[in-house]
């Protein structure tokens, strides 16, 4: 099965020969390997003409490969396939399974004709590790599951039904490999439980997992809501009358996010062009893995739909936050500071948008509701509701566009029409 993952790939072409070390990140399973091994190196072979003498591939999770572990091999092997003055391209899998992989790379950006991409788990290759020890010399590229135009890409047919279950079981791209609804619902719940939550267990030493893992449930069923530490330590206290310390909290919040597990979302003061501290949001990286987590109990279109429409965003590359609007407003014979909300501030070099997720608008209190904040920003960038149905866009009568959840997911330029 054949999964174009063209994103990926074109900037891994438009990144080629730049004199950084390539870095594929993200989540286990979902598709570095495949973007590397078969995408790239098709790539190569068909459209560059490269010999495949000049492409070295290392996988370190392929016994084939296991003493290429030891950093030494792994190097002196590489050294010896340069035969000549052409450019090599070395494609290295699970990166992180080499003790001293930091010193190795760094030796291979001495050899000039050499172009470096590598992967890594995220459990051991993450962000921190890479601005770190690379020193500027490493070129991050993000790698998310499915988004939902690779994935209808594939499933096809009907939207709404392929809607339907990319809400509830994600864009894990194995998920294809199941047929019934209790082996894709088994799939990912094994894989929250003994790749993510192991991984991240063990990498960090944590000692009481049943209160790491009650936190992931905290936080995956308060998807898109404020959350605070503070907030989190209290409902720790009085539902699971467990007392665990907010720095406790943060730190294993922390570790989620470097993980590549959810995103942490701040908030942003727009009328006081400042960043707030707290309460924040959090999103899944992947819905499937999100409800696996809650065993598919609490599968609200809603909250899902916003966590969709956040990870769209940042897989196109805009930098996103949490609005916050202060206004004040009449109540009886008094004016009453408010705080509004607008889901998304979306930025993009000078491009910004303000978007509101609404599942539906039935009732003209509702389109106010949905619009109320956008209308109280009162700046010239544009205000847009992208609602689940599948509408034409249009603009309503003050200028806020009206966007259809498949015209936004399908279409990339559909934020400008």
């Amino acid at each position: 099965m054949n999964i174009n993952r063209d994103s990926y790939l074109n900037k891994l072409i438009r990144h080629k020969h730049n004199g950084f070390i390539k870095i594929i990140s993200g989540i286990r399973r979902c598709g570095k390997s495949y973007l590397l091994f078969e995408l790239f190196k098709n790539h190569l072979l068909k459209e560059q003409s490269v010999p495949e003498s000049h492409i070295i591939t290392i996988q370190l999770d392929d016994r084939k490969y296991l003493k290429y572990q030891n950093p030494d091999a792994c190097y002196n092997y590489v050294e010896s396939q340069i035969q000549d003055s052409d450019m090599y391209y070395l494609l290295l899998d699970e990166v992180q399974m080499m003790k001293d992989f930091e010193s190795v790379l760094n030796g291979f950006l001495h050899i000039k004709n050499l172009d470096v991409y590598v992967t890594g788990s995220n459990s051991k290759f993450l962000s921190s590790d890479i601005v770190t020890e690379f020193r500027g010399r490493g070129d991050e590229i993000r790698m998310y599951p499915l988004n939902f135009s690779e994935y209808y890409s594939v499933a096809g047919g009907d939207w709404d039904r392929a809607w339907d279950e990319y809400c509830l079981y994600g864009g894990m791209p194995a998920i294809f490999k199941f047929n019934t609804d209790s082996d894709k619902a088994n799939y990912l719940q094994n894989l929250f439980k003994e790749t993510y939550i192991k991984d991240v267990v063990e990498r960090n030493n944590i000692r009481n997992r049943t209160e790491f893992e009650q936190l992931v449930n905290v936080v995956a069923s308060n998807i898109g809501s404020l959350t605070s530490v503070k907030k989190l330590a209290n409902s720790f206290q009085s539902v699971a009358k467990n007392s665990i310390s907010e720095p406790t909290l943060n730190q294993y919040l922390e570790y989620l996010s470097e993980a590549f597990l959810i995103n942490k979302v701040q908030r942003y003061d727009i009328k006081g062009k400042k960043y707030l501290n707290s309460p924040c949001k959090y999103y899944f990286v992947d819905s499937g893995l999100r409800n696996a987590r809650l065993n598919f109990r609490q599968t609200e279109v809603n909250h899902i739909m916003e966590n969709v429409i956040y990870n769209e965003l940042i897989m196109r590359g805009y930098q996103v936050d949490v609005g916050n609007i202060r206004v004040r407003e009449r109540e009886s014979e008094q004016y009453v500071r408010k705080q509004l909300e607008v889901d998304f501030v979306a930025n993009q070099g000078s491009k910004r948008y303000y978007i509101q997720s609404a599942q539906e608008m039935p009732t003209r209190e509702k389109r106010e509701q949905e619009a109320k904040s956008l209308l109280s920003i009162g700046d010239s960038f544009k205000k847009i509701i992208i609602v689940e149905r599948n509408i034409a866009p249009k603009h309503d009568e003050n200028g806020i566009s009206i966007i259809g959840l498949k015209d936004f997911l399908l279409n990339t330029k559909s934020l400008d029409f």
